[in-house]
């Protein structure tokens, strides 16, 4: 496994950056020659081609590597709601944003930058910040994608909220231009305080002030007060029970089960065993100073846990870990990384540890990371070699509801995802030739909003098609777990 922990490699970088001798003016005009190829104004447009592939065809692929009896959890979640079924189907969204027009100026993607994957989190100085916290599917793309996707999401959640056609063009409007103006203002920045460039909770508050209502304001004071107490403490006393003396991981089938119940004695041990392998393995991927930091834990126990929507079905660990004492506890969760959704239309990337991949474009796009972010491969009790990245389970995290918004609180969160997202960017792609295609009118920001509410009528389509497979006993699917 690669030793060295630095985020990406000299080839990686080489397929995102202009030539590093590129003076600022070349660069500003490979952006302004990229909008004769590709004007902004094209990007309003979306048209499934002939031969698209159908929705249910895309998730039944996906399924058939996940855990089998997880797929249905993952059904009945996604046909909740356009919403819910919009957060399970980057894959089917990769594949439409390939048949749309880009700039050709490539940057590290989050790969499924929609509202609910940004928020609040701890940096290692124990400040709290506001950013982008799911980098399942990252990989070197279009940056066009990330901010596309962004901006349907934006649609969808207010189409849910029964927001009427203006407000939901303000919000996005709003968002697309934060992106583009401050992509702008990176572009003439050096390149350290790009680097150093975040928004912490202060600064969010400071955005807040000046356009939300007092009841939007102390919404967003009592979330950054409860992602404060989301830690490992607060995790280990939800989630533990004491057994015979000592913790073990409680069992809430079938969102979260420990291994004793799981599996059979022989394999239980077994996979706690690699399980074990693996955590002292994947401390070589972190600094010295924080593997040091882990070898002062010991592993408990385990469990299997269900995650999010589109993640449902793959394979996704708990780990406890206690300290000095039995006060002392670390949660960690090793998650299965698989080929990321951008990978069949963008390219594979330079990684061939998936686990990697996920962590180098975490550390790349983030303003801070977790201090236990790490990767691994692990071999499963049959025979099969598996890539999982493993972090904190919650250190101070907070999210977002997206139902709970009026008009006023999703416009200045959209204002935050699209500075923030600009910034993910900024330290991947060519922050100049970006900003000279994005240029200062609105072109982009009024094809985005159009877009938006095309890519919204499909989804919607599509969620329909979801709906009616599951009622006619195509597809299994389980209701409200």
């Amino acid at each position: 496994m690669p030793q060295d922990p630095d985020p990406m490699p000299p080839d990686a970088v080489s397929t995102l950056r202009t030539a590093p001798d590129a003076t600022p003016e070349e660069r500003a005009a490979r952006g302004r020659a990229a909008r004769r190829r590709t004007p902004r104004s094209s990007h309003a447009e979306f048209e499934p081609p002939p031969g698209r592939p159908g929705p249910l065809a895309v998730l039944e692929a996906q399924s058939a590597t996940g855990l089998p009896e997880l797929v249905p959890i993952r059904y009945g979640r996604m046909a909740e709601s356009p919403f819910r079924f919009y957060r399970g189907a980057a894959a089917i969204m990769a594949s439409d944003l390939a048949t749309t027009g880009d700039s050709g100026i490539r940057a590290q993607l989050c790969g499924d930058a929609h509202l609910m994957n940004f928020g609040l989190f701890a940096s290692p100085e124990r400040n709290l910040l506001f950013d982008i916290n799911d980098f399942d599917e990252t990989s070197p793309g279009p940056w066009e994608w990330d901010v596309k996707r962004l901006a349907a999401g934006f649609v969808i959640a207010g189409r849910a909220n029964g927001f009427t056609d203006r407000e939901r063009a303000d919000i996005v409007l709003t968002t697309v231009r934060s992106y583009r103006e401050s992509m702008i203002r990176f572009a003439g920045m050096r390149n350290l305080d790009v680097w150093y460039s975040r928004i912490d909770i202060r600064g969010l508050e400071t955005l807040a002030s000046g356009q939300l209502a007092k009841r939007g304001r102390k919404r967003l004071a009592r979330a950054a007060a409860k992602a404060r107490t989301r830690d490992s403490l607060q995790a280990f006393d939800r989630l533990t029970e004491t057994v015979d003396g000592r913790p073990r991981i409680a069992a809430d089938p079938p969102l979260l089960v420990p291994v004793a119940d799981l599996l059979p004695e022989g394999e239980r041990d077994a996979t706690q065993e690699q399980f074990r392998e693996l955590i002292r393995r994947y401390g070589r991927s972190l600094p010295s100073d924080r593997r040091t930091l882990l070898s002062d834990f010991r592993f408990v126990d385990m469990a299997r846990k269900v995650v999010g929507v589109g993640s449902v079905g793959k394979r996704c660990w708990v780990v406890l870990m206690l300290g000095r004492d039995g006060g002392d506890p670390l949660l960690l969760q090793a998650k299965e990384a698989c080929t990321s959704v951008l990978a069949p239309h963008a390219g594979p990337g330079p990684y061939r540890n998936q686990g990697e991949r996920v962590v180098a474009g975490q550390r790349l796009m983030q303003a801070a990371g977790d201090i236990f972010l790490g990767w691994e491969r692990v071999e499963g009790i049959d025979g099969r070699r598996r890539d999982f990245y493993v972090r904190q389970l919650r250190d101070w995290k907070g999210t977002v509801e997206p139902e709970d918004m009026v008009p006023s609180d999703m416009r200045v969160f959209g204002e935050a995802c699209g500075t923030t997202l600009a910034r993910a960017h900024a330290r991947s792609g060519d922050r100049i030739a970006i900003a000279a295609y994005l240029g200062r009118g609105r072109s982009f920001d009024r094809a985005l909003t159009r877009f938006a509410e095309k890519y919204a009528d499909r989804n919607e389509r599509d969620h329909r098609a979801l709906v009616d497979a599951v009622r006619a006993g195509r597809l299994p699917a389980a209701e409200d777990v």
